[in-house]
């Protein structure tokens, strides 16, 4: 049997979701899509997938990428006698098959040397924030978080700038045995928009579990004017968890886009992101 990569861009209400990843009893995004793409091909065997970011339990997505190893010759199929494409039929037919709180925007011949995790350059998050009650939107409750107090989202934005750049972010994630916690951060900006809402973005090479949450709850207190800006710094620095950090909520996190580079670098820059980083010169 002759395998194809295809890729797979999808969008996802996290709500209901046990997280990402596939778990024994739990309804979960991986599960689901799995399940459908085993069906679309027939596949004798569960359809296995690879992601760019495994969100946790009741995270959202606008903008994951999955790809996905199946039979060539189904995969070719998939039109039927209709004049559609192998692309277009399998993003079709998916929609068919997937709950209404999963969407599938597009299916795609992967090219050479392409990984959805490893070949990534970068994963933008967005989390919202409402920190003025009486102007929660009710039809946006399970893609924002409430706050009693009013922030100051220009202290945010200074604390936040503080964490930018290649660092050791040891004390915004849950450790795991062997696994490195040295981490790009591209960008960390808030603002308010037009509707009131306080709204973050968090850019990285790649995340560690709880990272971005973690990261929130290191300049909300800042913005409640709790803690000076200098404060998720000098936690940074610390590379210890700190208990005055609270790790946010997951529903109000949403993973926004994730980006690649030219098809002819997709191979090198994921053997780059397989390497274990270190801050240490050596």
């Amino acid at each position: 049997m002759t395998l194809v990569r295809v890729r797979v861009d999808l969008a996802y209400d996290g709500t209901d979701f046990s997280g990402w990843a596939a778990q024994p009893g739990r309804r979960t995004v991986e599960g689901e899509l799995s399940a459908a793409l085993t069906k679309l091909v027939r596949s004798p065997e569960p359809v296995r997938l690879t992601v760019a970011g495994r969100t946790d339990a009741g995270v959202h997505a606008r903008g994951q990428v999955a790809h996905a190893d199946v039979d060539e010759a189904a995969y070719a199929g998939l039109p039927g006698r209709s004049s559609r494409s192998p692309e277009e039929a399998a993003r079709a037919r998916l929609a068919g098959i997937l709950p209404p709180d999963v969407v599938v925007r597009s299916v795609s011949r992967a090219p050479s040397g392409f990984d959805a995790r490893f070949s990534a350059t970068h994963r933008r998050y967005l989390y919202r924030i409402c920190d003025r009650p009486g102007t929660l939107d009710p039809l946006r409750r399970r893609d924002t978080v409430l706050v009693k107090d009013e922030l100051d989202v220009d202290a945010m934005g200074e604390a936040a700038a503080g964490l930018v750049g290649l660092n050791d972010f040891a004390a915004f994630c849950k450790k795991r045995e062997g696994a490195t916690t040295v981490r790009t951060l591209i960008d960390y900006s808030w603002w308010r928009g037009s509707d009131g809402t306080v709204e973050g973005s968090v850019s990285a090479d790649a995340f560690c579990h709880s990272m971005v949450r973690a990261l929130v709850g290191a300049v909300v207190p800042v913005g409640q004017g709790r803690a000076p800006v200098d404060f998720p710094h000098s936690v940074l620095t610390a590379r210890t968890r700190d208990r005055r950090v609270t790790v946010m909520p997951a529903h109000g996190l949403s993973l926004e886009e994730v980006g690649y580079p030219a098809d002819a670098d997709l191979a090198a820059r994921a053997l780059e992101a397989r390497a274990t980083r270190s801050l240490d010169p050596d």
